[in-house]
């Protein structure tokens, strides 16, 4: 999936690359990649958005399945260089404060 791609794994951070758009259409597609790379090594995850240019609220959905799968491990979600119109989404729905957004 070109939208989302694992960057790094280092000192239990699991890093993974976002760009273009997530929506109704490539959600699920999204959360499979995302879990079967955490499971492989479940550890505090890391998403460099800044090549992400749209997300909908299915994508929005899918950051909280994450967020509850991770939370369940003792583990943390991190979302870092969101765009500001991306970033309000989040605050909007009150996600940022569940997540970590820098």
């Amino acid at each position: 999936m070109q939208e989302v791609q694992v960057k790094s794994m280092e000192e239990g951070n699991l890093t993974i690359a976002l760009c273009g758009e997530l929506h109704s259409v490539n959600a699920e597609e999204f959360l499979n990649v995302v879990l079967s790379s955490y499971e492989n090594a479940p550890c505090d995850v890391t998403f460099d958005c800044q090549e992400l240019d749209f997300l909908d609220s299915t994508a929005l959905g899918t950051f909280v399945k994450i967020f509850k799968k991770l939370k369940a491990d003792g583990k943390k979600l991190r979302l870092v260089h969101l765009q500001a119109k991306l970033k309000k989404l989040f605050v909007i729905c009150s996600l940022d404060t569940i997540m970590e957004i820098a």
